[in-house]
């Protein structure tokens, strides 16, 4: 969802931007090779970013990190950052990020197949600076690529909410020429990074790739305005595009409206050898607690069940479309009103109560490991992606059983 701060923060980009390496040795971290099954995409994917509240001693990433992969969820996101309050980490670069900060090192050892990541450059005055971006973004794929050669780990590098980059999170800004090519710029300094550090590294049954996120897709599609989605993505050519879809997941027809914006991203974006057709993922989807507003009532407040239920059908329409992944928001919520109240994008609670919509979660989990486990048993091979997302559409239709 929208952080206006950070959107500030991230809009000094545009201004920033314009026109126009240290190889690492590996960071001695002993990782195991992942299994076959805990290597097989079964999509659905949680995030814990800016988590507002926790239960345990450990930094947050590390406690919700756990019980993400308690759930069953093969891939993981959060903000690749120390952790604010815990670690006093202040490292020069991703680099040093990365080797120093235990709790992503923790997480990095798990059995996660899948990590996407925010990935700014570290360091003062840097987050935003095309040379930083360069060096850093390849110093760290090559330092991922060596470090967890073998692993069958693969890392996503990408950005938070792109259009608001762009837009200076006002959607009544219109970007000039000059803050277009500035941010398709960055974004081709960040994938020639990842492209030329892959090139340059031998590796083996580990892979980093660099995404960029959308979120004002209606705008281009409706309105013809310019927005990253009409006016950069062809541009740049990313490996990935990940859409925070909340401009798509409103409204009685909100599966129709997700896979016509599914479409539409994906009809801007020319072939990519080496890569699936369909490359682009929900970077963000989620329902909180507020159902409406109106002056007579104030905020209507959605029951747990509506909450799942929702959730339910764009996870459905998502996999059925053929996204590589859909991303819930989140494990524990992330965002406070100014009078205490959670507003709800949650898992688990701020009581720590498991809602209906981690239920749901925790059910695809299972019915897809146990799928899975037995398909390769009856065939001697895994199901191919395709296989397995008709299957998934399956368990999660109306009416289908909840076990």
């Amino acid at each position: 969802m929208i952080d206006f701060r950070k959107a500030c923060l991230l809009a000094m980009v545009v201004a920033l931007l314009s026109c126009g390496a240290a190889a690492f040795a590996d960071g001695g971290v002993g990782t195991a090779a992942l299994s076959e099954t805990a290597r097989y995409n079964t999509i659905a994917g949680v995030q814990t970013i800016g988590s507002s509240y926790q239960f345990t001693n450990e930094t947050k990433l590390l406690e919700t990190a756990r019980v993400i992969l308690g759930l069953g969820s093969h891939v993981i996101k959060f903000t690749l950052a120390p952790d604010k309050g815990a670690s006093g980490l202040k490292p020069a670069s991703l680099v040093e990020l990365v080797q120093t900060d235990p709790s992503i090192k923790a997480v990095f050892a798990m059995p996660f197949a899948n990590y996407v990541l925010w990935t700014y450059p570290q360091g003062n005055g840097s987050e935003y600076d095309l040379a930083a971006n360069r060096r850093q973004i390849y110093d760290l794929t090559q330092y991922l690529l060596r470090t967890y050669n073998g692993t069958g780990k693969k890392f996503y590098l990408g950005n938070w909410e792109g259009d608001w980059i762009l837009l200076h999170a006002n959607d009544k800004h219109v970007p000039t020429d000059e803050e277009l090519t500035g941010i398709t710029n960055w974004f081709n300094v960040r994938q020639k990074a990842v492209d030329d550090a892959r090139r340059d590294t031998p590796h083996k049954d580990v892979e980093v790739y660099h995404y960029v996120e959308v979120n004002r897709v209606r705008d281009a599609m409706d309105k013809g305005l310019p927005r990253l989605s009409n006016r950069v993505i062809a541009k740049v050519n990313s490996d990935f595009v990940s859409y925070s879809s909340y401009d798509s997941i409103s409204g009685d027809d909100r599966e129709a409206r997700l896979k016509s914006s599914l479409d539409y991203i994906q009809s801007q974006l020319p072939p990519k050898p080496g890569l699936p057709s369909r490359r682009v993922f929900i970077g963000e989807f989620g329902f909180s607690r507020a159902k409406a507003w109106t002056q007579a009532t104030g905020l209507i407040f959605r029951t747990p069940q509506e909450q799942e239920e929702l959730s339910r059908q764009i996870l459905r329409a998502a996999v059925e479309w053929g996204c590589p992944f859909v991303l819930y928001w989140e494990l524990y919520n992330n965002e406070v009103d100014k009078d205490g109240t959670q507003k709800g994008f949650w898992l688990i609670d701020d009581k720590n109560v498991k809602q209906p919509v981690y239920d749901l979660f925790a059910r695809y989990y299972a019915q897809s490991d146990q799928w899975v486990t037995a398909y390769k048993k009856a065939h001697g091979h895994f199901p191919a992606q395709a296989e397995f997302s008709a299957k998934a559409v399956d368990w999660l239709a109306p009416g289908a059983a909840r076990r």
